[in-house]
């Protein structure tokens, strides 16, 4: 095609899914997959004409499916990974979380954990994540550089918290505003793929003075929010009492306008969130981050997630690490269908499990849409892809296309991905 940019167009071949609802999958046995300039224009069982002088790459039997997208996780806990799952939340912060985001003050030990970091998450499934910093400007920016690096399309926070927090990483709300303000100064506009977010950690350990900053730095530049609601009980009780004037957690977040009613949101968790918060966040367009690892590990519970699908909440998939002990997103896929089960075995028989084609959903369309049109293979959507090969996960069996997908989630990981695409691109 005259005037196509080659290096972001070609054609993939190979067995191909995508999600067409949150219910349905679309499977294309030995068919071609054609980006055009980074963004999808289809797949097709035989090769239009037009695309046909486009370099093609043909994968034969393997499986290619959209990227994986993590809409939590905080890239300074990777380091302590697997360790202290004994412990509920506000312990677990306390321990291990706080002690060890101290040391991101450090520019040096910032260096060398976030380069470990930045380089799992790119041979991992994530071609796009919604990440959490710690308070200290310089190492946010180092670990946004580096993720610009790694081809990867992130959104990353500075963290803000001015309250209940170990002296080491409480700010003043002054330091607070003024380091955020100078962070953006510093990060809008200097990259392609790296994009901040606006993060309050959480509403307990931001004052009143500090939310309604973080609003309104958010809506004067048009930035998105991240930050956890409704996790645990007893952070749910806690927040009652520091804001006893909000109907509910979400409330609390809406009341300093850092709840998606007018720039987009993403909150972690809601496992325990009460019919007015669900109905507030429904009305705002806000998406759940859904951790089921990081909320078994942490004992915070079981978030009804298939509820969420059926009453049309925006919902994605997410590790949060550390609280969940992996990055690896398939395995996520496979946690959310587990904790589904115990759900509606031990707790609501009337809101059924999560299916396959469900977490799918999750992992791609679903939590792609907080980027934009990514997350599937649709026209116009932006071109993220991983080809899996999973012939080195041995059965006698001779396996049709759909048990082989479904078995990904609990069998698969970075050393299954033959190729890794993120807007066109060709990581690896």
């Amino acid at each position: 095609m005259k005037g196509s940019d080659t290096v972001n167009s070609f054609v993939l071949k190979g067995n191909i899914c995508c999600s067409d609802t949150p219910d349905k999958l679309r499977l294309f046995d030995n068919s071609y997959l054609v980006c055009l300039e980074g963004k999808c224009r289809g797949v097709f069982s035989t090769l239009p004409a037009e695309y046909q002088s486009l370099p093609l790459k043909d994968y034969g039997r393997n499986i290619i499916i959209p990227g994986l997208i993590d809409l939590h996780l905080h890239a300074p806990q990777f380091a302590f990974r697997g360790i202290g799952s004994d412990m509920e939340l506000l312990d677990w912060l306390n321990t291990y979380t706080f002690p060890e985001e101290r040391k991101y003050s450090d520019l040096s030990y910032a260096e060398k954990a976030y380069s470990i970091f930045t380089e799992e998450l790119r041979r991992s499934a994530t071609t796009r994540a919604v990440i959490f910093g710690t308070i200290h400007r310089e190492a946010t920016q180092l670990l946004m550089d580096k993720l610009e690096a790694s081809g990867l399309v992130t959104m990353v926070g500075k963290v803000n918290m001015d309250r209940n927090a170990p002296d080491y990483l409480t700010e003043t709300t002054e330091s607070s505003v003024s380091e955020t303000r100078r962070w953006l100064s510093e990060s809008l506009g200097k990259y392609q793929r790296t994009k901040p977010i606006i993060t309050p950690r959480f509403v307990p350990s931001c004052t009143d003075e500090l939310m309604t900053a973080l609003g309104e730095i958010s809506v004067e530049y048009r930035l998105p929010v991240q930050s956890h609601l409704s996790e645990n009980l007893s952070e749910v009780a806690w927040v009652k009492e520091l804001v006893p004037s909000a109907e509910t957690y979400g409330h609390a977040y809406e009341k300093f306008n850092l709840f998606g009613r007018d720039v987009p949101c993403v909150m972690a968790h809601c496992v325990h969130s009460p019919e007015a918060e669900l109905a507030l966040m429904k009305k705002n367009g806000v998406f759940i981050a859904h951790s089921p690892d990081s909320n078994t590990n942490l004992s915070s519970g079981i978030a009804p997630i298939n509820r969420y699908i059926q009453m049309g909440m925006k919902v994605g998939l997410a590790s949060d690490v550390a609280g969940g002990a992996d990055i690896n997103m398939l395995r996520m896929m496979a946690e959310s269908i587990r904790a589904s089960h115990l759900r509606w075995r031990l707790v609501d028989s009337e809101i059924p499990a999560l299916t396959f084609a469900n977490a799918f959903y999750l992992a791609t369309k679903g939590g792609g849409e907080f980027f934009g049109k990514v997350g599937s293979f649709e026209p116009g959507y932006e071109f993220d892809a991983l080809v899996i090969d999973d012939s080195t996960i041995a059965t006698p069996r001779e396996l049709s296309f759909p048990e082989r997908l479904e078995r990904l989630p609990y069998l698969a990981d970075s050393r299954h991905i033959r190729a890794k695409y993120v807007f066109g691109q060709q990581l690896f």
